[in-house]
């Protein structure tokens, strides 16, 4: 099966000695930065809703983003994300074997990238899925990436023999992806917290769960979708009474 993850806004630039591969949406990434380079600062800001020092910080990546990078200015994408979502994941972690397949069956949803395979070589940046960036293509990302996303994601699970995929990314980041092109049967977890007055999705814990979820399927390898329903990473049980076919629920007590 594939599993999908999404992005983080905050990195972990640390060099890490793995040898890295290039995105397979790379020119689009070198599209929409160009875009997104001729943005004034205010516009910027306004785009992806950040302080003036984010912006700042933001506009110089996207001026210092490079066509042809070198070894230097990259990173593996899953060991550079570093939100909630990849502390669940702990990529850096993952032995050589396990990030090999990791590199077959999970992929990364990027706004800037399309689709990242694990160590596919990234430059620093920021760009959320639903930022309303105006490109030939649209108004904003979801137009511009089109069924693109959809068609990468077929053409891997027919390389990998599944139909099946296990969706651990966002709303923001999962709606970029075409459901009417999209030939896979999704699965979508849900991760729900128990305070003793019924479960309820908690934000912070949910994203970290989604990367266990991810984590757990690399390593064991999973390739049937009722393999996840043995999930009982950081305390998680499946609850049949509410969950339906496609849309398996996890809870656990809420951490004291």
């Amino acid at each position: 099966m594939l599993v999908v993850i999404s992005p983080a806004k905050r990195l972990d630039w640390e060099e890490r000695d793995v040898a890295m591969t290039a995105p397979d949406f790379q020119d689009d990434a070198i599209r929409l930065t160009k875009t997104a380079r001729n943005l004034t600062l205010g516009k910027l800001k306004d785009l992806m809703h950040l302080s003036d020092d984010l912006a700042k910080l933001n506009r110089d990546r996207f001026k210092a983003f490079e066509d042809a990078p070198s070894v230097d200015v990259t990173r593996p994408a899953a060991l550079a994300f570093a939100g909630d979502t990849y502390q669940g994941l702990e990529a850096q972690t993952l032995d050589s074997d396990e990030m090999a397949w990791a590199q077959e069956h999970l992929r990364i949803l990027s706004g800037l990238y399309g689709v990242l395979r694990p160590l596919d070589a990234i430059q620093p940046y920021r760009l959320e899925m639903g930022s309303r960036l105006k490109t030939r293509r649209g108004t904003n990302l979801y137009e511009y990436w089109g069924d693109d996303l959809s068609k990468a994601l077929n053409l891997q699970g027919a390389s990998v023999g599944t139909e099946t995929l296990i969706n651990c990314a966002s709303q923001e980041y999962f709606g970029a992806v075409a459901m009417k092109s999209l030939k896979l049967r999704v699965i979508t977890p849900a991760f729900m917290e128990d305070k003793g007055q019924g479960p309820k999705i908690v934000s912070f814990f949910a994203k970290k769960a989604r990367g266990a979820m991810a984590r757990f399927v690399v390593q064991n390898r999973l390739t049937h979708p009722d393999d996840i329903l043995g999930f009982e990473t950081g305390g998680y049980a499946y609850q049949p009474d509410l969950s339906t076919e496609d849309k398996p629920v996890f809870v656990r007590p809420y951490p004291t």
